[in-house]
């Protein structure tokens, strides 16, 4: 990681964060008195940043989408980036939950999930140059709301990307030992 964490620092923002759904795996490593994820360990540097990120929990987990979409999305949408905190920590996640991990293909996956992951796959690659076509049909499978909902995890996750990728944060298997839900 290129920056340097402060673990006192790092213990004390996070604690005001630690209920958080979006922060439960870390929420169980700093309950066992471990360290948390790095990336969340590089939003709770600054205070405002993880209280940024603790509002994506509306999106996810908790959001409208299926989990299994917003699995796959995050994984896809992660390897078109070359994220490997969010490649490595969401196949974890996506194990626990029984997620089939396959998002390259076409077969296998439900419509809902096809189009999601081409979605993703049309917006992070060129976002101005979505087919009207394809749109017309993602209107055909989600309603406008989810729509809304799946552009922003999808923009969300290339932030998150990036920012993982600019600081070198890495995923160490910091998640193989917690529960998911």
């Amino acid at each position: 990681m290129r920056i340097t964490i402060d673990p006192e620092q790092v213990a004390k923002t996070f604690d005001k964060f630690s209920t958080n759904s979006s922060l439960q795996e870390s929420a169980q490593l700093f309950a066992q008195g471990l360290p948390i994820a790095e990336m969340i360990q590089a939003f709770a540097i600054n205070e405002n940043v993880l209280r940024a990120f603790a509002g994506f929990e509306r999106v996810y987990p908790n959001g409208n989408l299926e989990r299994d979409i917003l699995e796959k999305v995050i994984l896809r949408v992660s390897q078109l980036h070359e994220c490997q905190f969010c490649v490595n920590s969401h196949l974890t996640i996506m194990q626990k939950l029984g997620v089939s991990a396959d998002v390259s293909a076409d077969t296998g996956h439900t419509p809902r999930e096809r189009l999601a992951l081409r979605f993703a796959e049309l917006v992070t690659r060129d976002s101005n140059a979505i087919p009207d076509e394809f749109f017309n049909e993602l209107l055909t499978a989600f309603n406008q709301s989810e729509i809304v909902e799946l552009t922003f995890l999808i923009g969300f996750i290339t932030m998150l990307n990036r920012f993982n990728n600019a600081l070198q944060i890495r995923y160490h298997e910091e998640f193989k030992d917690v529960e998911v839900s």
